[in-house]
């Protein structure tokens, strides 16, 4: 694709990224759900190209953990719920081998959330065996919540999952991101973020949930403060960019891929790739050229290690280089 068509993208996602207050053509509730990947899951809804859906979610413990919840009911918890997910949309104009665009336009946070240790989940569950539950409440007008009595922490919301279905009647779960999303838990896909998808099966399928109302890069403990969310989003069918395997993104000042993996090296050595063509295929430059610009300008980010057997892996690389490319 040339450079000229790609800045006709551009633009279109910076006009995206600044809509607020949007009316949208779709409404969905979050009894609308499921919590596997299928191509076999019917659509809750069939839109064309260009819809504006919103889309309320539960939090990823689908309802066991509540604003009153106690550590007992963590104990207790019962993982087969886990990650309830709004959808899936069928776009009618998706075929396999399209790019699915997914413009996050309006995240509206809803007033509790919680984060827990979970026994036998997280990053170092040698040193953290015991179970903890932390119930937050959200300060929706500022957007804060309080970790304690002490430290106040701003809120970025998110879709931990976000995806389309994969070329398989096999329900997958939803732990792990694989190339059709999922659970990537990447909190630089925030409001204003439009996330490409490539498409497995007519209709694209798409779903959202796993909302979290702040994160860090990593999400070391296995989780953020999970909540419930409501996301407006606009879908698109892209025809003519050149084929992705696994999920981009871009922001104002940023484009972005991502890359999973069972270890890091696998994950990082994916992204680090997936950004070298995205460059060489989208504009006026050599693969040699595009690898050793990522090794001056590329930064690469983990985005999460806890959803086993997968971790993700980012590249973000900036826009004020793309522009004299």
């Amino acid at each position: 694709m040339s450079k000229i068509v790609f800045s006709i993208f551009t633009l279109i996602f910076f006009s995206c990224s600044q809509e607020k207050n949007i009316v949208p053509d779709y409404v969905l509730t979050a009894d609308q759900k499921h919590n596997k990947f299928s191509k076999l899951i019917p659509p809750v809804l069939t839109v064309k190209s260009g819809a504006v859906i919103k889309a309320d979610t539960h939090e990823a413990s689908d309802g066991q953990l509540h604003s009153r919840a106690k550590l007992e009911d963590l104990i207790n918890i019962d993982f087969g719920p886990i990650h309830p997910l709004t959808g899936p949309v069928y776009v009618e104009e998706a075929e396999v081998g399209d790019i699915l665009a997914v413009d996050l336009l309006d995240i509206e946070l809803h007033e509790y959330g919680w984060q827990a240790i979970v026994g036998g989940f997280g990053f170092l569950t040698d040193r953290f065996p015991s179970p903890k539950l932390n119930v937050h409440k959200i300060d929706v007008k500022n957007k804060t919540t309080m970790f304690n009595d002490k430290v106040k922490i701003p809120l970025k919301p998110f879709p931990g999952v976000m995806g389309v279905a994969p070329d398989t009647e096999e329900m997958l779960s939803t732990i792990p991101p694989r190339a059709n999303g999922g659970n990537m838990d990447d909190p630089s896909m925030v409001e204003g973020t439009t996330v490409y998808f490539p498409v497995f099966v007519k209709g694209a399928l798409f779903s959202i949930g796993d909302a979290h109302a702040v994160q860090g890069l990593g999400e070391v403990c296995g989780t953020a403060i999970e909540a419930p969310m409501t996301f407006t989003y606009r879908l698109r069918v892209i025809k003519d960019r050149p084929k992705i395997k696994e999920p981009q993104y871009e922001t104002d000042d940023y484009y972005a891929v991502t890359g999973f993996g069972e270890t890091i090296d696998i994950a990082t050595k994916k992204a680090v790739n997936y950004m070298v063509d995205h460059l060489s295929d989208n504009y006026d430059i050599s693969a040699e050229d595009a690898y050793m610009l990522c090794s001056l300008v590329g930064d690469l980010k983990i985005a999460e290690v806890v959803d086993i057997p997968n971790m993700l892996v980012t590249m973000h690389f900036p826009k004020s280089i793309l522009k004299q490319l």
